[in-house]
This record gives structure tokens, C-alpha cells and sequence, in this order.
């Protein structure tokens, strides 16, 4: 697929991109490089080839998810100010204007 300045102008159009008249000959041969080194690509034959989608290996590296016996709550409240309902109670830290923040 030969590429053209049209082409160009029109890419550069959609992509809201503004390129001088000057470097649209440049713009030109270096998008038809890429669009030759991309159909080069596909011609290769990757049947059976397992895609690489990380540079690094990555595996799971996580436990079993398992439920355990937390600490208890009393403990957890030990140093705890005020509470109300089980849970710990602090200062509003937005007032909008009502009976409640």
C-alpha cells in the first residue's frame, strides 16, 4: 500500500495534528516506511507461535484465598476515642450545611 501526501494530510486531519507544508514530503516517506515494514509482518508465518504479550514472565504469585480468624475487636478498639454502632467514630471532615456532615 503506497502511501501519499493526501494521505497524509488526511491522517494528520483525524488525528488533529498540524504539520507544515514543507515537512508533509518527510511525514510522507516515513509513513509509507512503516506501513511496508508492517505488511512485511504480516506475510510471516506465526501459526503455532504463542503470543508474547509481556517482556517479563509473569505467574500468579498470590495465596489461597482462604478465610482466617482476624485480630479480635475489642483489641482493635483498645486506643480507639469514641465509637458509635461498632465502628469508630470521628470528626466531620465536610459540612454541608445540614443538621448532619
Amino acid at each position: 500500500m503506497a502511501i501519499n501526501e493526501e494521505t497524509v494530510k488526511e491522517v494528520a486531519k483525524l488525528a488533529k495534528l498540524e504539520i507544515e507544508e514543507e515537512d508533509i514530503h518527510a511525514f510522507t516517506k516515513e509513513m509509507d516506511s512503516i506501513i511496508e515494514m508492517v505488511e512485511q509482518l504480516e506475510g510471516l508465518d506465526t501459526e503455532g507461535v504463542e503470543g508474547t504479550y509481556h517482556g517479563l514472565s509473569s505467574h500468579n504469585v498470590w495465596r489461597e484465598d482462604k478465610a482466617e480468624k482476624g485480630t479480635d475487636k475489642e483489641l482493635l478498639f483498645k486506643n480507639v476515642k469514641t465509637r458509635k454502632n461498632g465502628f469508630i467514630e470521628v470528626p466531620a471532615m465536610f459540612d454541608n450545611g445540614g443538621s448532619e456532615a
